[in-house]
């Protein structure tokens, strides 16, 4: 049978085949996915084949479709490992605190590589608007204009007061979105939002760290009342770029992408290179120096890996 996977906590995974009915499946052997050194050769959004074992309440998932796309993050830091955190997307989420707990430009353009690396429409979507304080909306109006100017679809709500979540239905409505971000910004309490009565747990952020406490500990499928689905994914600390050369590092921002060809070499780096067309617009204010400091870091952690 055919199903799409909804759930998934590590060893079994939730399938609901084409009729609506869901099957508590398990992989068959060693399944592993061609080509992707991974934690979970399976994932939740993701097509598989499965068989119902005689006389078992369990199933079998023996072969996996091919996927359009995947959101992909290392296991752990420096780690070669990776985890597939959601498939089949048509938009990619990223959940964004400005404070309780920060979340840095360097995630956020992070998070950004990664979705355009592997062809996934982004949006950022700024909580916790009820908190902001005159110069706190100062500071999310910069932060806003900067990706806004880029082409990334932006939006400002309140999650806890149901602030500007109308705007963000009409965005989700009969997708297949995925909702990442650091533990903390406020996924459960959005998605108890959108979704009425699901009553997710929510946690409150650790007075020491300034970070959140996990309340979600594995990726789960949740149909949207208005029409489409979400994928609610455990909260992330670090997002490492997974399977991209540093060559091709400057192609997946978007500034850089247009000044491309006006280099003097056409292996430039873009860091101390004569006649580099990202410097000089990065000296000119062309290039914002947040995400040119983004690229350099990430170049400078992609070639290290190597």
């Amino acid at each position: 049978m055919r199903g799409l996977v909804r759930k998934s906590t590590g060893s079994w995974y939730v399938v609901e085949d084409e009729n609506g009915n869901q099957h508590s499946c398990r992989i068959k052997g060693r399944f592993r996915t061609k080509g992707i050194r991974t934690t979970n050769p399976i994932a939740v959004g993701d097509w598989v084949e499965f068989e119902t074992e005689p006389g078992q309440q369990s199933a079998v998932i023996e072969k996996l479709y091919p996927r359009k796309n995947y959101i992909i993050r290392r296991a752990v830091n420096l780690s070669k490992e990776t985890q597939i955190i959601g498939a089949n997307l048509d938009l990619a989420i990223l959940l964004i605190t400005l404070a309780s707990p920060p979340t840095s430009t360097g995630f956020i353009d992070r998070f950004l590589v990664t979705a355009e690396a592997y062809g996934i429409p982004a949006l950022l979507v700024f909580n916790k608007l009820d908190l902001f304080s005159e110069e706190g909306l100062e500071i999310l109006s910069d932060y806003m204009g900067l990706y806004q100017g880029l082409g990334y679809t932006c939006l400002a709500i309140s999650a806890l007061q149901g602030e500007h979540i109308s705007g963000l239905k009409d965005l989700l409505k009969d997708k297949i979105s995925l909702v990442s971000g650091h533990s903390g910004v406020g996924k459960s309490t959005l998605i108890n939002r959108l979704v009425p009565g699901l009553d997710l747990k929510t946690g409150d952020i650790s007075d020491w760290s300034d970070k959140g406490k996990h309340t979600t500990t594995f990726a789960e499928m949740i149909d949207l009342p208005f029409g489409g689905k979400l994928i609610d994914t455990p909260g992330i600390r670090e997002l490492g770029i997974v399977d991209l050369e540093p060559q091709e590092l400057s192609h997946y921002f978007p500034e850089m992408r247009a000044l491309l060809n006006q280099c003097r070499f056409h292996n430039c780096r873009h860091i101390n290179e004569p006649g580099c067309a990202v410097l000089d617009a990065v000296e000119q204010g062309d290039i914002d120096p947040s995400r040119y400091d983004s690229y350099l870091s990430i170049f400078a952690n992609e070639n290290n890996r190597i």
